[in-house]
């Protein structure tokens, strides 16, 4: 199913103005926090995308790892399905989207590929405190939720101990952006999830990446 390349560039405008428009924090490491992130098409695709029952996460003892061969992501048969998907992971991966990121990060992503996961977590989920240091060079957590309690689902943004010093926004379609380094605890201290945790996990992974059929666009080059 081809993308409409009007609706690829509208995605790619809108995509940059959440990068401008995006809150600067260094509390507790640098991160920014971007609005309405994704296009409605992509959102409204993301939410009525259905699942069995094997897809979604409760406990997972702390990592998403425990369950791979469960795990979702837009890779190129879902792009193929649905064109709105495609138009997303278009605006991610385009020339103009990578370098509006790149000049708000003051990072590069050159040979890197696009890494989107669904994230679908319920009652008894919890992440360990984590990096993401190594082959992922960006990350992007964005909440998808559309339950009452949504906004108090936010990823906890952790120091060194694993205390968590924010909270990040769960609000829907609200972006967290930050460079994976050494500082960049971040984890999901376990708490009532009543309803769906859904949400999007956008990566740029580099050339070491093994799990290349996760991948939007297939492995870096």
């Amino acid at each position: 199913m081809a993308s409409d390349p009007t609706a690829c560039e509208t995605a790619i405008a809108g995509l940059r103005t959440a990068l401008d428009t995006a809150r600067s924090s260094t509390v507790p490491f640098r991160h920014w926090t971007l609005a309405n992130v994704l296009p409605q098409d992509a959102c409204d695709a993301l939410v009525a995308w259905q699942f069995g029952e094997e897809a979604v996460a409760g406990d997972t003892g702390g990592r998403r790892e425990t369950r791979n061969a469960s795990r979702v992501f837009v890779e190129p048969e879902a792009r193929a399905r649905d064109a709105r998907l495609d138009v997303m992971a278009q605006m991610f991966d385009s020339p103009e989207g990578r370098r509006a990121v790149e000049d708000l990060c003051g990072t590069s992503l050159d040979h890197t590929a696009l890494r989107l996961e669904v994230s679908l977590d319920t009652d008894g989920f919890w992440l360990e405190p984590h990096t993401d240091i190594g082959a992922k060079k960006l990350t992007l957590l964005i909440p998808l939720s559309i339950h009452e309690d949504a906004e108090e689902w936010g990823t906890d943004l952790m120091n060194a101990e694993g205390e968590t010093v924010v909270r990040s926004n769960g609000r829907f379609n609200t972006g967290t952006l930050f460079v994976p380094g050494n500082d960049t605890w971040h984890g999901f201290k376990k708490r009532p999830i009543k309803g769906l945790r859904r949400g999007l996990i956008v990566n740029f992974v580099d050339s070491t990446w093994r799990a290349t059929h996760e991948l939007a666009f297939g492995p870096a080059h």
